[in-house]
């Protein structure tokens, strides 16, 4: 389809683009920013006066929750609600049943994903068989079928030295592993942040040592095998200074952060409701205005929705019964500009962490408007709002954020120049 995009504030944060112009697209990619091509003709214009056009946002961690979770969301439903939310792009992880750890799941996703045709989907593969941390996966028969990256969620390896000879296997090949650092032992038995509100409520804590004991370890891990790697939802100021450290003495890391982590603290639990059960654990105001910080200095590169969309029963048990996460990846350049309304970030900085900085952290094609490149971006209205669940795309309604008012609003989401999201 040949399309015009006219009189759109277009924000390009990978090349530092950044003025009122026209984006006209054919084939599935952009020919011109600026004056149309001599003799082109769009089948459709979109007058985009007061937008902005900002590249696709590419999210590293969206539940999809197929195969074997059809309760819980399906490829179809949650890229459904990604669209909305301005991704094009996104990152599944392996936590599928069966796991991601054989080349037919990675095959199964990515066609259904083309299926569906509302955002590109690219799978993370399980590092280890069953995500059991004992065998080491087919980490190269799953780069081959689609993985980009490889992890084991929250699931620790069975020992250190089994998990190192994994690291430098995927050194060996040059593959990116995803760190989820989190001290099992720790953690045990751990619902939220271990401080004075899990005392309040007499809720188990996990303390942040869960977090900074694994992370220690595992940046001494990549430093002496000299993988890629990515270490993905921290939750703690000092998590984040660590890996501060570790860029400044030159490893190659990168980081995420969930969004909610920027925005909520351990404060929300104070009514017990599940809704705000999350692994790892809100943690405190200290905590989050560091995770804000690194965010601002680019310490954290990208920012993630960390989606996991469950079904209605799954929160309604008492909070420890309850299973731990939020559903937001529609709501996600809504929430994000909170923080450009709250003055941590100018708008082409958070765009570059929702876009470019993600991109570039898993070596996606993705992140960037340039002529000649894929047509996938996202028209927003920055003065406009949205209520948080008036439209409801994700399977999953488990989102404390539903009835708020939050701002901006996205208008249009194109994938390889085609709508896939119209407001």
């Amino acid at each position: 389809m040949t399309l015009s995009i006219l009189g759109a504030r277009v924000i390009d944060p990978s090349s530092g683009l950044d003025q009122v112009s026209d984006l006209h697209i054919d084939a599935g990619k952009i020919i011109a920013i600026g004056a149309a091509p001599a003799g082109f003709t769009p089948a459709r214009t979109l007058q985009a006066d007061g937008l902005v056009a900002a590249p696709g946002l590419v999210d590293l961690n969206v539940a999809l929750r197929e195969p074997g979770y059809s309760r819980k969301g399906s490829i179809a439903s949650e890229t459904r609600a990604a669209a909305a939310g301005g991704v094009t792009s996104l990152c599944c992880p392996p936590q599928t049943k069966p796991v991601l750890d054989v080349s037919a799941v990675a095959e199964l996703i990515l066609d259904r994903a083309r299926e569906a045709g509302h955002s590109k989907v690219f799978p993370i593969g399980a590092l280890s068989k069953g995500l059991e941390g004992e065998q080491l996966a087919e980490l190269i028969a799953l780069r081959d079928a689609g993985c980009v990256a490889f992890g084991n969620g929250l699931k620790s390896f069975a020992n250190t030295r089994t998990l190192c000879r994994a690291l430098e296997y995927a050194a060996t090949f040059d593959l990116t592993v995803i760190f989820h650092s989190q001290d099992r032992d720790l953690a045990q038995d751990g619902l939220a942040h271990e401080g004075a509100m899990a005392s309040f409520l007499g809720l188990p804590g996990i303390p942040e040592t869960a977090e900074t004991v694994a992370l220690a370890r595992d940046l001494l891990l990549v430093e002496q095998t000299g993988v890629r790697a990515h270490f993905s939802q921290l939750t703690s100021a000092r998590g984040a200074k660590l890996i501060e450290q570790a860029q400044a003495r030159g490893l190659p890391v990168t980081a995420d952060v969930a969004l909610y982590q920027l925005i909520l603290t351990d404060q929300a639990l104070v009514d017990f409701s599940s809704l705000y059960h999350v692994q790892p654990p809100l943690r405190t105001q200290a905590d989050r205005d560091g995770l804000r910080e690194a965010v601002k200095s680019g310490v954290i590169q990208a920012i993630s929705s960390h989606h996991q969309p469950h079904e209605r029963d799954a929160k309604l048990a008492p909070f420890g019964a309850t299973e731990p996460g939020i559903s937001s990846v529609e709501l996600l350049l809504p929430l994000a500009m909170i923080l450009v309304e709250d003055g941590l970030l100018d708008l082409a900085t958070l765009l570059q962490r929702l876009s470019s900085g993600p991109a570039d952290a898993l070596r996606l094609p993705a992140g960037q408007l340039k002529v000649g490149g894929a047509a996938d971006l996202v028209l927003f209205d920055p003065k406009a709002s949205t209520v948080a669940g008036e439209q409801w795309r994700s399977k999953g309604d488990n989102c404390p954020f539903i009835g708020h008012c939050l701002p901006s609003a996205v208008r249009y989401t194109l994938v390889d120049g085609h709508i896939s999201h119209e407001a």
